[in-house]
């Protein structure tokens, strides 16, 4: 789990910058309600040794439109940074567009920080279009 964390955390950017804690037990309940839950898990790049490259989080959401498929949503891509250019992002994508289609999403979105232009790049390259503009409200 800390190995998880520590990619979020050094990925943060905006308004998450700084509200990350590493301390995992902040984190449990909300790990083993995000693993139990039929509609989400959790995924992790490694290397042959088992050290933690990348990770991301599928969410499969109901809805009406798109005649009532499913969406896919991918939260917290992150690699870790000495690994990035190494390829892994795209495979972890490309994980997470086969889970989508396996379970007959009708689209696979996610969001990113209006900062991260490298990680707009990176999206574009694996052919996402920015179609949308996005709010949050922080709480």
């Amino acid at each position: 789990m800390l190995a998880i964390l520590e990619l979020l955390a050094a990925g943060a950017a905006g308004a998450r910058v700084g509200r990350d804690s590493l301390d995992e037990d902040a984190y449990r309940d909300s790990f083993a309600a995000m693993l139990a839950a039929p509609e989400m898990e959790v995924f992790v790049a490694l290397d042959a040794e088992g050290t933690v490259l990348g990770t991301y989080q599928i969410h499969f959401l109901k809805g009406l439109a798109y005649n009532g498929r499913p969406r896919a949503e991918v939260e917290s891509v992150h690699t870790r940074a000495d690994s990035r250019g190494m390829g892994i992002g795209g495979q972890m994508m490309a994980h997470a567009e086969e889970l989508a289609r396996a379970a007959n999403a009708c689209i696979l979105q996610l969001t990113s920080n209006k900062v991260r232009i490298d990680a707009h790049r990176f999206y574009d390259r694996l052919g996402f279009e920015q179609s949308h503009l996005g709010f949050k409200k922080l709480l």
